[in-house]
């Protein structure tokens, strides 16, 4: 990687302008273009961050475009401009270190903290903070416009909005926003695809998937599933009728049951226990669930990677080095600040289903890619199934028909996955992976998001 990439001998220049629809907007970046960020005003007084990296692979062939990558973080109120940046995908890690399974070997990458209040991005007033999945795409595929719209080069990209977790939600709610933006004229876009990533498509399916799963797995015994099951019921009563923020809590006290009948089994790693994790299970009600879902979501990233130099501390990175790289993030504003505000905003959305969503996509011909980690349990490779078998899309019966075929990466001859695909949909079961498939599946992922995007060096 370049120098530009390390931030001790970074170059930065700032930009302050203001875009041609009035928004208000300032940027900045590396000197020799390698990477650009900034803040576009979304709506008055709301200010959404962005950072975008120009892979050094990048090839200029135009019988092989090469693509970008927009990458959207869970939670909801994970930040992906650091969660996804410097933990899982980005060209650095949290000690500023080169990150050899970087998925600019393959594609830009565009980081977003999205919705406004994650990460950097803020609100100067409580009551703009955005709702629902909907209200989220309308203010991102207003940056994309602001970003996309004045760069000829990146227009030529096609461009791949990735998601997990909860940012599954937002991908396909934003990429349906998207396309009815470039329909318009609005934005000057391609849209190459949308994968989504262990992503929390529908709640419902994944609460039932839960005891099931653990129970197989030898982490809950007959009591602890009748217990599992009996919650999980009367959180589709309370979906169906509507009562989504009563689902929600109903998902965090269900969370609870799990916990003390597996002896706190890892929400993303079903192999591992809450030893991950410093907040204990049993102090939930201490706690709010935004502030549970984001410890626990940080401090499992933090235990698998492999000591060095630096105690990579993403909270002190972010607000310290990066912070001061970056020049243009306002002095009261601290990254994550505001994150457990974006969570409470969305309990009334939080269990609301986006199958239907996934669908349209479909019947429109957008490319959509699904991948789940085997040992995931939050958003279950069996609830991802049994919301693909909702699906109504014309294509879905000869879709399940079809066999799997095996992945291996590299020269490696051991089975890492597989795969599965018809027309316009595919999915990946990806072995030996929890919640975040990047970080415990770095090759795969990386030779996975290679075929995803079509990238000119993706058999390198």
């Amino acid at each position: 990687m370049g120098k530009s990439l390390v931030v001790s001998s970074a170059l930065v220049f700032v930009l302050l302008f203001n875009f041609h629809c009035g928004l208000k907007a300032n940027a900045a970046g590396t000197e020799d273009g390698s990477e650009a960020w900034g803040y576009v005003e979304v709506r008055p007084k709301a200010h959404m961050f962005w950072w975008y990296y120009r892979s050094p692979y990048r090839s200029q062939d135009p019988t092989k475009p090469w693509p970008i990558i927009l990458w959207l973080q869970g939670g909801p109120g994970g930040s992906g401009v650091g969660i996804g940046n410097f933990e899982e995908i980005g060209p650095l890690d949290t000690y500023l270190k080169p990150r050899n399974s970087t998925w600019l070997r393959k594609a830009d990458l565009l980081f977003v903290d999205n919705p406004v209040g994650t990460g950097y991005s803020f609100v100067e007033n409580t009551d703009l903070f955005v709702k629902t999945d909907y209200e989220a795409a309308d203010d991102l595929t207003t940056l994309l416009i602001e970003v996309l719209n004045g760069n000829e080069t990146l227009q030529k990209s096609p461009l791949y909005i990735v998601a997990e977790s909860y940012g599954g939600k937002f991908a396909v709610t934003v990429g349906l926003s998207a396309l009815k933006a470039i329909e318009s004229g609005k934005l000057k876009l391609i849209l190459g695809g949308i994968a989504l990533g262990d992503s929390w498509i529908s709640p419902e399916d994944f609460v039932f998937s839960w005891g099931p799963l653990l129970k197989d797995v030898s982490r809950l015994d007959n009591n602890g599933l009748l217990k599992s099951n009996s919650l999980a019921e009367q959180i589709k009563q309370q979906i169906d009728a509507g009562k989504y923020a009563e689902a929600t809590n109903s998902w965090l006290e269900l969370e609870q049951v799990i916990g003390s009948s597996s002896n706190g089994v890892d929400f993303y790693n079903f192999l591992l226990d809450r030893g991950m994790d410093p907040v204990s299970l049993t102090a939930k009600s201490e706690l709010s669930i935004e502030e549970i879902g984001m410890r626990r979501y940080s401090r499992y990233l933090n235990s698998l990677r492999t000591s060095a130099v630096g105690d990579g501390d993403l909270d002190s990175l972010m607000n310290g080095e990066i912070k001061k790289k970056l020049k243009i993030i306002p002095s009261n504003v601290q990254w994550g600040g505001q994150s457990n505000l974006v969570f409470n905003a969305f309990q009334g959305d939080f269990m609301k289903p986006r199958i239907n969503e996934v669908d349209q996509l479909l019947a429109k011909g957008v490319n959509v890619t699904v991948y789940n980690g085997q040992f995931d349990v939050i958003c279950a490779t069996k609830g991802t199934e049994a919301w693909i078998e909702k699906l109504k899309w014309d294509g879905l019966k000869t879709f399940l028909s079809k066999d799997r075929t095996p992945i291996y990466c590299g020269d490696e001859i051991i089975t890492k996955g597989f795969i599965k695909s018809y027309r316009n949909l595919r999915f990946y079961w990806i072995l030996g992976a929890g919640h975040f498939v990047p970080v415990d599946q770095p090759c795969v992922a990386l030779s996975m998001i290679g075929s995803i995007t079509q990238s000119p060096v993706a058999t390198k």
